[in-house]
């Protein structure tokens, strides 16, 4: 028994890596920035941004230690769930000025684990990339991860639990991973405006250039994503079933 444990995670591994392999080789030539790049917002608007997204970042952080102290099989499950937002939220098309489009990544963890997590997890990614990856930035890490990490989960897990009540748990998983994406840059596209209003009509002319243009690839991204988290929670039913009925998410299909 345990050593078919240990081939059932050792599979989910290859399959995980297999699919990062694909999606990082297969990858475009990464654009220089992540969702909002560093320095770009007035100082004001970055400040604001970190105030905001601090203190769900906080609550996350108590989320997750409660998840690692009572079940510490997870910790797996939990990395896994970073390693996917971190490998889709590295692939990039340049959009607007100052900004990029691309997968989250976050509905996944979402799902698993709920939007706290999420929002540590996505942190976590956002700071690796602006450090390592020259993709966003420090000051503009409040606003990038409030966006994705913050309103993207929040979005994605209530999306999945309205659907899978109802039985349909893969067309919720789907769609969690669809508008989680879409509403992130949603997001991005009003602290944009905000920052940087048209001359004429404002905040809504300016949101409404920003969204527009954002939507021109974020829509096909968005299916995508949902398509390809679909895959991989199939892949997770056959290779973490325990952790997912320790998260009590295996449930009969409509």
């Amino acid at each position: 028994m345990q050593q078919q444990r240990r081939n059932n995670r050792l599979k989910q591994l290859v399959a995980i890596a297999s699919l990062s392999l694909y999606l990082i080789v297969g990858a475009a030539e990464p654009a220089q920035a992540m969702h909002i790049m560093e320095g770009f917002l007035p100082v004001q608007w970055a400040v604001f941004w970190w105030v905001v997204a601090l203190p769900f970042f906080v609550m996350g952080v108590r989320s997750l230690t409660h998840i690692t102290n009572e079940n510490p099989d997870l910790k797996l499950l939990l990395a896994l769930s970073g390693a996917f937002t971190f490998v889709l939220s590295a692939l990039k098309i340049p959009s607007v000025t100052g900004s990029c489009s691309h997968p989250t990544g976050t509905g996944l963890g979402a799902v698993l684990f709920g939007p706290s997590v999420m929002t540590v997890l996505g942190s976590l990614v956002l700071v690796f990339q602006a450090v390592l990856l020259a993709h966003g930035g420090l000051t503009t890490l409040g606003a990038n991860a409030f966006s994705m990490a913050v309103v993207g989960p929040w979005v994605a897990f209530f999306t999945y639990r309205l659907f899978a009540s109802s039985g349909h748990q893969k067309f919720g998983i789907f769609l969690a991973a669809a508008l989680g994406d879409l509403v992130t840059y949603l997001v991005t596209s009003v602290q944009l405006a905000l920052a940087f209003p048209a001359a004429s009509g404002g905040f809504l002319a300016a949101f409404a250039k920003f969204a527009g243009i954002f939507a021109l690839t974020q829509v096909p991204l968005a299916i995508s994503e949902g398509l390809l988290t679909v895959l991989v929670w199939n892949w997770l039913q056959s290779y973490a079933a325990d952790e997912l009925k320790t998260l009590k998410l295996l449930r009969s299909q409509a």
